[in-house]
């Protein structure tokens, strides 16, 4: 079993029972899923690039990626419909509290200048949106092997009804936020 995932059932639910006084155990929020993606304009011009953000998020992740493709031409973009732009993966149960432990605890330590997460990246409904800017923090890229330094953006999904309620879950795993 994941050590998050085992954290999560020992610790985190009483400590959010505890905090918020639900009347159900089913209202105790969970994180139902963690998405992975990469999507860059370079690639309107150079359709290899996709192949190497998909190697990438595979790495990362360790699930195979979907690529993502336009859903319509734009021409100003010289964009042509289902042209590939970058592509995404989905983590859910042990493969996603496998992902958060190392987030958390091997990728976040290595970003230079790291003062905490930003406490803006909540959509109002308890999930939370944070970007990066390098790939490379994650120990499973090899340095010498990527062709251009691109950024990623991590979503998570709770099952949490508020902000505050989806901030208190992943600061109980252990996500570094700064404080404002």
């Amino acid at each position: 079993m994941a050590r998050l995932k085992a954290l999560y059932d020992s610790e985190v639910k009483k400590n959010l029972n505890d905090k918020f006084k639900y009347s159900n155990v089913h209202q105790i929020p969970k994180l139902e899923k963690i998405i992975v993606n990469c999507v860059t304009r370079d690639a309107v011009s150079n359709g290899k690039i996709v192949d190497s953000i998909v190697a990438d998020l595979a790495a990362i992740t360790g699930q195979k990626p979907v690529v993502a493709r336009a859903k319509k031409s734009i021409a100003s973009f010289k964009l042509r419909q289902d042209q590939a732009l970058g592509a995404f993966v989905t983590l859910r149960g042990e493969q996603m509290y496998e992902f958060l432990d190392r987030l958390i605890n091997l990728s976040l330590p290595r970003v230079k200048d790291f003062r905490g997460l930003s406490p803006k990246g909540f959509d109002g409904k308890g999930n939370y949106t944070m970007g990066l800017k390098e790939q490379i923090i994650f120990p499973e890229i090899d340095y010498d092997k990527i062709d251009k330094i691109r950024g990623l953006g991590i979503s998570f999904v709770t099952t949490a009804t508020n902000n505050e309620e989806g901030r208190e879950l992943l600061r109980q795993f252990g996500m570094p936020f700064r404080e404002k």
